[in-house]
């Protein structure tokens, strides 16, 4: 059954070139879709035509009958004393009334037993447990807890929340609504890697049909099993999520170049055997200019191959700064409090030359607050933080500001980086800042285009310590790219703080997870520290369970079962085959990047990690029978 019909979409907004020309494309009920395409392609305009809140020069949107659509980035206004509670309690707005007309029926049978009555009363209660009604407030928890609403939260107006808490508010609002589409228009924005995590899982159960704009392509990776990129007005179909994408846009290029570049040789040589023939026509052979004709007809059918085109790549690099110390940065004993709030005490940190160290841990833990006590920017509590005496460092904050804000771009560059007028527009254009865009004032710029452009001139300075505050924040999967590209050469130390777990995943090398008050340091990759968190909490649960066990029960006094002989040899050889099949499942994962366009190699992989996933489930129950014997 088809949720979404787009026919013949046409959109513009100037006078021009049209944003959307002729966008057509079908989704089929209860597909996730991911729709992709560089900023300004015209994917949140698509969105607002969904919805009905702009209509189309030309084309036509069905959305199938009964089918109710609900887009997160619109946040509807409510009245002013509303709490976040009431807007959580909205969702709920027909079971509310349906409970309240249950309630006037059942005080009406009192004087009233006819069957009508009787009747109604009867259907509604039905209905009332069919829709979740004795449930909503046990769902509202689930949902807020998942999202990252605490209760001090829910007690506040919500007028009074920030824009990403609204977000979150208007996200749980439509879950709990039960939706049957969903348009996600940067849902991820505003959430830590919990609530990401949490909001991942209940898409990929849900029944419904979603459309998701994003640039977290871990989360398009996670979520989307089909993806639809807007280019030039139109749409494009790829049959997988964005790994495959970019796999798949790739090798459609290659093949399209392959085709350009065959065709004009083509062209080269009939045109050169065309004029021969014309040639010799006049000589006195008549029947050649048929021929030529037929030729240069022919030519006319191979120029309609265009030349394939694809966005330019960053071209500059990080100025590093040679670094012989080992010591890049000493933290010791540092604290720091707000008032009564602790964010964290007694940390002992150490940075090395070339380490690349991902600081992650929930929104309000303190992670912003650690880099600016690195950058003296605040001062810590107690303790004190050294860095090595030949440390240069450079540092991309998360909300970007420049000095003067009435400059333009260029004279921005100009003046920040002492750089020569030729070396200013070449390294601006090498960043999307081209042609008369240089002349716009920074303060006009978006969030995405300040981190840009200070990202930019950062590049022109000799470091050896480089400090990155969500540096993928505000910016598209291309310039997200272009940053990566840049920073896949920077062989220096360092640090970061990001929820983009496909920019950790590729960079980090060590892991501090901030979280209560202290960091944990874990020496490896994102994926393995997933792993290994995985593992502490089986580990945890299982302690519990046999903890739980171990209770003392009271019953009539009997003999003490002996204990099993060899028990600590047992849990541990139990303890090391599930580090073994820990270790395989990584290396499989591994493998399935690898060979990503390889579909018999990744069924086969699939296979196996499904047959040592089982292993490892029985493994674990071993582990927890044995451990409550000791």
């Amino acid at each position: 059954m088809i949720d979404i019909s787009v026919q013949g979409l046409v959109k513009s907004f100037e006078q021009g070139s049209n944003i959307l020309d002729g966008l057509t494309f079908e989704v089929n009920s209860g597909e996730r879709v991911g729709i992709l395409g560089r900023n300004g392609c015209g994917k949140t305009t698509l969105f607002r035509i969904l919805t009905g809140e702009l209509h189309p020069d030309e084309g036509s949107v069905s959305i199938a009958k009964g089918k109710r659509m609900g887009l997160i980035s619109q946040i509807p206004v409510y009245p002013p004393d509303w709490t976040t509670e009431d807007v959580l309690k909205d969702a709920h707005r027909r079971l509310y009334a349906m409970q309240e007309r249950i309630n006037e029926l059942a005080e009406q049978m009192a004087h009233d037993d006819s069957p009508q009555v009787l009747a109604e009363y009867d259907r509604l209660s039905a209905d009332f447990q069919r829709l979740g009604g004795y449930d909503m407030e046990r769902e509202r928890n689930r949902v807020a807890n998942g999202l990252d609403i605490p209760p001090a939260m829910r007690s506040q107006l919500f007028d009074s929340l920030s824009g990403g808490e609204k977000t979150r508010v208007n996200l749980a609002r439509l879950i709990l609504e039960d939706t049957d589409i969903l348009l996600l228009d940067e849902p991820t924005n505003h959430l830590d890697l919990n609530a990401t995590e949490w909001l991942e899982d209940y898409l990929l159960k849900f029944h419904g049909t979603v459309l998701a704009i994003s640039h977290d392509r871990y989360f398009l990776d996670r979520v989307t099993e089909r993806s639809i990129e807007i280019h030039d007005g139109k749409a494009a179909f790829y049959n997988g999520n964005y790994s495959f994408y970019v796999v798949e846009r790739q090798r459609r290029f290659d093949e399209q170049l392959r085709k350009y570049e065959k065709d004009q040789a083509k062209i080269e040589q009939l045109t050169k055997a065309a004029a021969q023939m014309h040639l010799w026509a006049f000589m006195g052979n008549d029947k050649l200019h048929k021929r030529a004709f037929s030729m240069e007809k022919r030519i006319e059918k191979l120029q309609q191959t265009d030349r394939p085109t694809t966005d330019r790549k960053l071209s500059v690099k990080f100025q590093e700064m040679e670094f012989n110390a080992d010591e890049v940065l000493v933290a010791d004993n540092i604290s720091k409090s707000f008032g009564d709030r602790t964010l964290f005490r007694d940390l002992h940190l150490e940075i090395r030359g070339g380490e690349r160290i991902a600081l992650i841990g929930d929104n309000g833990t303190g992670k912003s607050t650690f880099l600016k006590l690195i950058m003296n920017e605040e001062t810590p509590d107690t303790g004190f933080i050294r860095k090595g005496p030949a440390v240069r460092t450079a540092y991309l904050p998360q909300i970007v500001t420049f000095p003067v804000m009435e400059r333009t771009i260029y004279d921005t560059m100009l003046y920040e980086t002492k750089c020569t007028p030729q070396s200013a527009r070449d390294r601006l254009a090498a960043f999307g800042f081209m042609g008369e865009d240089v002349f716009k004032p920074v303060g006009t710029l978006s969030g995405g285009e300040r981190s840009r452009l200070k990202l930019c001139m950062l590049m022109g300075e000799q470091i050896n310590l480089l400090i990155l505050d969500e540096p993928t924040n505000h910016l598209d999967i291309a310039s997200r790219e272009w940053m990566e590209d840049a920073l896949m050469d920077y062989s220096e130390a360092l640090l970061f703080v990001s929820h983009d777990r496909y920019f950790i995943e590729k960079f980090a090398t060590r892991i501090w997870e901030l979280s209560d008050g202290q960091i944990t340091d874990y020496k490896g990759s994102f994926s393995q520290f997933r792993e290994y968190k995985a593992r502490q909490a089986q580990f945890a649960l299982a302690a519990k369970n046999a903890e739980r066990q171990a209770e003392p029960v009271k019953a009539p006094k009997k003999e003490k079962p002996k204990r099993p002989p060899n028990i600590e040899k047992q849990i541990a050889k139990v303890e090391k085959e599930i580090e073994k099949l820990e270790s395989r499942l990584g290396e499989i994962d591994r493998q399935a990047e690898e060979f990503s366009s390889d579909y018999q190699k990744l069924l086969e992989l699939d296979e196996e990690k499904e047959t040592v996933s089982g292993e490892l489930e029985k493994l674990y129950e071993t582990w927890e029978e044995l451990s409550s014997l000791l």
